[in-house]
């Protein structure tokens, strides 16, 4: 299995010992979030700090002024480091003689939904999430065309990796979350379909009405709520809507992907973060028909460890067309670690998995570098 490492510009600039772990560890390629979400992220190897507080979604590029000009949406660039971090990280590992990918997170950007919320998704009762950009708004996909371009500017890559690629929904990422385990998994699909302006047009092009759309949305959100069933299957929702819903949604997907697979130059590997479920909303959105003829590899949630997790790595590997690359996304810091790295790595290996997509080189410190050694090791024994 290839294993691609995940790192933050901090980690690699900031650690001087980065580099020879990194080379030590055996990564494949190591790749560098190079347009990210706000973060709080902790520093264990750095000798001068413990955490750096990343306040707001950047891009950690030179915001060129004219790459971005007259555009309604742009990219802030990090408080902390107003240069070119991401770029500076990936020189030295490029001079190191480690393949560098470009991690980029595309629709997930709170500061953005925030100053232009009618670009950002609303739910079927109108309330916003400002840290999703719908796919649907046609300047949003611009947006996410030149952020993806800007990244790549001037720099040498092995990979470009693709997060959020798609929609973010109701229960992702947000202040100091407060819904976890509150709504049913049905619930949660249903608040997020994203009722926009830009949505709702597409609705009515494909023969629905809106405004009778929301209304049955909101509805079956409240019955459900009130039913208090935790277990109703996405087949029993709203069986007159799905086809349109979905269909609308995929298209929004696939116009803002190939805009954005567009920048990419020949002969760089795309790698798309994904899920087998065409309703997921999140980091790693439902995939469409047609996303498997545009990438190289796409990556699977892998964090929990089990039988689920495998199943789906073979139902990917049985559905997804053999030229796509099977990757399985797992990590060395959850706050239940995985028993065993190697021994999972090696399971989904079996399960049908060519890549392991390993988090994160930066936050895992000496107490669980034990574990991303026992994953590379089992990954490269696969």
């Amino acid at each position: 299995m290839r294993v691609t490492g995940y790192a933050y510009s901090w980690d690699v600039l900031g650690d001087p010992g980065f580099v020879e772990r990194a080379r030590d560890l055996g990564v494949d390629e190591v790749a560098v979030a190079v347009s990210y979400h706000s973060a709080r992220a902790s520093t264990p190897w750095s000798p001068e700090h413990t955490a750096v507080v990343a306040r707001h979604a950047a891009l950690y590029r030179p915001v060129r002024e004219e790459a971005w000009r007259g555009a309604k949406l742009r990219p802030a660039a990090p408080e902390w480091d107003p240069g070119d971090a991401a770029g500076d990280a990936v020189r030295v590992l490029n001079a190191a003689g480690i393949p560098a990918a470009a991690w980029i997170v595309l629709t997930h950007n709170s500061l953005l939904g925030t100053e232009f919320p009618e670009f950002a998704v609303r739910n079927c009762f109108g309330e916003l999430y400002p840290w999703a950009l719908c796919p649907a708004q046609p300047e949003v996909r611009e947006y996410a065309a030149t952020l993806t371009a800007e990244c790549l500017e001037g720099l040498e890559f092995s990979s470009v990796i693709l997060e959020a690629c798609g929609p973010l929904g109701a229960i992702h990422q947000h202040q100091h979350e407060k819904t976890d385990g509150v709504w049913a998994p049905a619930v949660a699909r249903l608040l997020s379909i994203c009722c926009c302006d830009a949505c709702a047009a597409g609705w009515a092009e494909a023969g629905g009405d809106p405004e009778a759309i929301r209304g049955k949305l909101r509805a079956e959100v409240r019955r459900l709520i009130e039913l208090g069933d935790l277990t109703v299957t996405e087949d029993k929702l709203l069986p007159s809507l799905r086809e349109l819903l979905l269909a609308t949604r995929q298209s929004a997907v696939d116009t803002l992907r190939r805009g954005v697979i567009a920048q990419i130059p020949d002969g760089v590997r795309i790698v798309l973060h994904g899920a087998l479920d065409p309703w997921v909303t999140g980091a790693l959105p439902g995939l469409t028909p047609s996303a498997v003829n545009d990438v190289d590899a796409v990556v699977l949630f892998s964090w929990v460890p089990g039988t689920a997790a495998t199943a789906a790595v073979t139902a990917a590997r049985q559905a997804l067309p053999s030229t796509v690359d099977i990757g399985s996304y797992v990590t060395a810091v959850a706050a239940n670690p995985v028993p065993d790295m190697e021994a999972y790595a090696r399971e989904l290996g079996k399960a049908g998995a060519a890549e392991l997509h390993l988090y994160h080189l930066g936050l895992a410190g000496p107490g669980r570098w034990p574990d991303m050694h026992g994953a590379t090791s089992g990954a490269h024994a696969s």
